[in-house]
């Protein structure tokens, strides 16, 4: 681990400032801005650990005023700010109750001790899970390297990776509470270096691949995440979400899915479904949104949407098996709106 300053961030704009303040044109190795943000810190000190992130100076945001609360308005929705951990959001009432998929997602997610540690800002915007991306030794894709791994190394282990818009990289995003806010079509507010403020649909926060395959998100070194919002819900939206692991504990996601649906009796009016590790990021099948939409809920439209999602995928050597899963656990899901 390289040695590195320290500074307790006061507010937003103190960290912004910071920021600006530091010799950001020093660049390291593994192409990373001299001074980075933590708050749980869990992703950022892997990184650093490994020695894949070398900074000149951490900003601590841990401690920001204002960015640790949970808002529910019925017409506003819910404003979750960038600060709260997973543990709050476990424990919150307006999220059991109105956004039971996110809800299902948080308990689903790490452990006790790394939900009382983990903020949801830091979730979302952690890097992507592939052991040669998270490995010095190994200079891949999406590191700047000539290959990748887990797809061309006679024995690359991608029992794990993606099945779904895998053409370049086949790493795919950590965060399964990311697909439950983006199936309740979610937003991440982000300030930046100037003090303007936008709102990013998630669906627009995730870098495919294809598109740039260093990023992940569309988040800059001098942006921070402030909160996460997500529009109010009607009597008639019902969610599920479902997550399969090799372990019953703790354990990456090999497949989770989050579907929310307006739903006139038994008929879904409009759906949402939403992959996690499928793809590089997380990802919403249009393919089973088209099929369910107008349809009854039933064990046979469930199964043609699963199927449907399907229809793209794309498996590697090792990973075959996520295609029968995922057309599970979607069913699955699908039927537990009723």
């Amino acid at each position: 681990m390289n040695k590195f300053s320290w500074y307790e961030a006061k507010s937003v704009e103190d960290a912004l400032e910071q920021v600006n303040s530091t010799v950001s044109e020093q660049l390291y190795e593994s192409g990373q801005e001299a001074a980075i943000f933590k708050s749980g810190g869990i992703d950022v000190f892997d990184w650093i650990k490994e020695g894949l992130l070398k900074p000149q100076k951490i900003i601590n945001i841990r401690n920001i005023p204002g960015l640790d609360k949970i808002v529910y308005d019925r017409k506003e929705g819910l404003n979750i700010g960038s600060n709260v951990t997973l543990a709050e959001m476990a424990s919150s009432e307006e999220i059991k109750n109105s956004y039971p998929a996110l809800h299902q997602a948080v308990m689903h997610a790490a452990t006790p001790q790394l939900r009382n540690m983990s903020t949801i800002g830091g979730n979302i915007a952690q890097r992507n899970r592939c052991w040669y991306f998270r490995s010095a030794d190994h200079q891949c894709f999406r590191k700047g390297g000539d290959r990748c791994f887990a797809r061309h190394s006679e024995h690359g282990q991608n029992e794990n990776h993606a099945i779904i818009d895998n053409g370049s990289c086949v790493s795919i995003h950590a965060s399964s509470i990311a697909t439950a806010l983006m199936a309740f079509k979610a937003s991440v507010v982000i300030v930046n270096s100037e003090g303007k403020k936008k709102k990013v649909l998630m669906d627009d926060f995730f870098v495919s691949a294809g598109k740039d395959i260093s990023m992940e998100t569309i988040l800059q070194s001098k942006e921070l995440i402030t909160a996460i919002v997500l529009p109010p819900f009607s009597k008639n939206t019902k969610s599920a979400y479902i997550k399969h692991v090799a372990r019953e504990s703790y354990d990456w996601s090999l497949g989770d899915v989050a579907v929310v649906m307006e739903v006139s009796g038994n008929t879904c009016k409009s759906a949402s479904i939403v992959l996690g590790a499928a793809a590089p990021v997380p990802y919403r099948s249009l393919q089973a949104q088209d099929a369910m939409e107008k349809k009854d809920i039933n064990q046979q439209n469930a199964l043609t949407a699963a199927e449907a999602a399907m229809s793209i995928a794309r498996p590697l050597s090792k990973n075959g098996y996520k295609v029968p899963l995922f057309v599970s656990i979607i069913k699955q899901a699908i039927l537990e709106i009723t």
